[in-house]
């Protein structure tokens, strides 16, 4: 594996994003139909300002949801309908270039614990996301070949 290997070759380019002023219950539908687990929240002209991951949308989620509770549902609906994304992302996103290096993006994994970059141009809009899966698919894709 080359660790020096833009990121601009490996990032997702077809990145689902949402804005400040979307509503948790869309947010929601995305999770629940997309096979993802973070979505940048960007302004109008792509600049990322947020990330919400899974984990917070499932924080956000009433405790009885797990048993399938239709009272739990309608709570989740109502909390969904009433949450914006501004009101939920994380606001500090470390993000990196499409220059920058697999090895660079394996070290800001492993020393902050996240698990999805966002790569953006010098003006901070996002090109592309880079997650800790698309570092696995890189490293093994070799091997995946071999065998």
């Amino acid at each position: 594996m080359d660790t020096n290997r833009r990121l601009g070759d490996i990032m997702t380019t077809n990145v689902i994003t949402v804005h400040l002023t979307t509503t948790m219950d869309v947010v929601s539908d995305i999770f629940e139909k997309k096979n993802i687990h973070h979505l940048p929240v960007v302004e109008k002209d792509g600049t990322v300002v947020g990330m919400i991951s899974k984990s917070d949308y499932y924080q956000l989620q009433d405790s009885f949801t797990l048993f399938k509770r239709a009272a739990a549902e309608r709570i989740n609906q109502a909390v969904f309908r009433s949450l914006l994304a501004s009101e939920v992302m994380s606001k500090q996103v470390a993000v990196l270039n499409p220059d920058d290096s697999v090895l660079m993006a394996a070290g800001y994994f492993r020393e902050n614990l996240f698990h999805a970059i966002p790569i953006v141009d010098e003006h901070h809009r996002i090109l592309g996301i880079v997650t800790t899966y698309d570092l696995l698919n890189y490293a093994f894709q070799d091997a995946a070949i071999a065998n």
